[in-house]
């Protein structure tokens, strides 16, 4: 799915290695002669200003064409900027406006830039995989969004929605670009489909939260805890989906850095308004995330754990409507008793493996099922032939499967 979101900038946004020297009058230069100071500054910037480039050795291609693309809107030449983010470009397209005329043009390991240009405007289009980043310049708002409308138009692939999928964005911090949200389409059954994977305690509570409204909200965090291979995952899939019409549902991929990185949360948690216009709610789920909530995680996560709980009733997430979800294998009685108070949790469910009786229903034999029951990645083994016995060890870090 395609997050395109467009936006008029002071200046063109740009991550880049060469070093952007500005004289300022009355002190020495960047190679140590002197600015005249005329007593007054000028009425262009540019002119009080300006703009020397130092390149060396680490800056790449692409960082020079970024720098190059700077320079008309340093000078005032094309005081206007527009840009868009595009997260799957469409195969084929070229990004370029009819008429563009390509200047310069570079690939490194993970993108390519390309500098263009025409009648009054400039254009820069980063590309990674499958996204770009398309900036223009002009000399005036108008043409600027012109040219950006010509270039990226019909370029954002976007293919069509399965009824069984469901949109959910997914935040990392990028080297280059920082802060970044892409969307993918996630498949996830009803919960009609896959209730029957959940022991009855669990599948009651689980009612309750699929069919919640914004009008039911007393709580800003859902927190899901329980053993290794439970479902826990596959639970929140089929939430996404059940509350889709109301809620934008994002995975944090590094929330061990989103609490300890005050920008980053920023970003997130007041970032953009939402652009439709409806005041949908969004969750953000933060899987696996023991060390954060657990008993002495004052002591050793600082103050991530007092953002967290400032974002789900603090002054941080006051007038915003944000919800978190958190998964941890961790037992109820070594989590953090704030964490856990009354009025806090939207939902605290624990997530359990099934009794025997409803594992040999769910299986369909008594074949592998012990008197303890299993859990839904047990029964998965079981399926498809494997005994869960027999299943080598997980690699520390390594990925445990959909079913955690």
């Amino acid at each position: 799915m395609t997050d395109a979101r467009a936006r008029r900038t002071t200046a063109p946004h740009r991550s880049s290695g060469v070093h952007l020297w500005r004289d300022v009058p009355g002190k020495p230069g960047a190679e140590g002669r002197h600015v005249p100071d005329h007593g007054r500054m000028s009425a262009n910037p540019h002119d009080a200003l300006p703009i020397r480039l130092n390149v060396d050795d680490s800056d790449s291609p692409s960082d020079v064409v970024d720098a190059l693309f700077l320079g008309r809107f340093a000078t005032g030449e094309q005081p206007y900027s527009h840009a868009v983010n595009i997260d799957r470009v469409r195969s084929g397209a070229t990004l370029l406006p009819p008429g563009a005329r390509v200047l310069r043009a570079a690939r490194d390991d993970d993108r390519s830039a390309t500098l263009a240009e025409g009648d009054g405007w400039t254009l820069l289009i980063s590309r990674w995989n499958r996204g770009a980043d398309v900036t223009v310049t002009a000399t005036s708002e108008e043409l600027a969004a012109r040219v950006l409308g010509e270039a990226t138009d019909g370029a954002a692939d976007e293919p069509e929605p399965q009824p069984e999928n469901v949109t959910m964005g997914f935040w990392y911090v990028s080297p280059r670009r920082g802060p970044h949200r892409t969307t993918r389409q996630i498949s996830a059954g009803t919960w009609d489909e896959v209730r029957a994977n959940y022991t009855a305690p669990v599948a009651d509570a689980m009612d309750r939260l699929m069919k919640t409204t914004p009008e039911d909200i007393a709580g800003r965090l859902l927190l899901l805890h329980g053993p290794p291979g439970t479902g826990k995952t596959s639970a929140l899939r089929t939430l996404a989906r059940s509350w889709r019409d109301w809620c934008q549902v994002d995975c944090v991929l590094d929330p061990e850095r989103l609490f300890s990185d005050v920008g980053y949360l920023m970003d997130i948690a007041i970032g953009e308004e939402d652009s439709t216009g409806k005041g949908r709610w969004r969750l953000l789920l933060l899987e696996d995330c023991d060390e954060l909530i657990r008993g002495e995680a004052k002591h050793t996560a600082g103050q991530a754990l007092s953002r967290l709980l400032n974002l789900t009733d603090g002054l941080l997430g006051q007038g915003r409507n944000v919800l978190v979800g958190v998964t941890t294998n961790e037992d109820l009685e070594r989590l953090h008793p704030a964490v856990v108070r009354p009025g806090r949790c939207l939902a605290r469910i624990e997530v359990g493996a099934l009794t025997r009786r409803e594992a040999v229903t769910w299986l369909g034999t008594e074949e592998g099922v012990g008197r303890e029951g299993a859990t839904l990645a047990e029964l998965y083994a079981l399926q498809r032939g494997t005994s869960p016995t027999s299943l080598p060890e997980p690699r520390e870090g390594a990925d445990s499967g959909l079913y955690l």
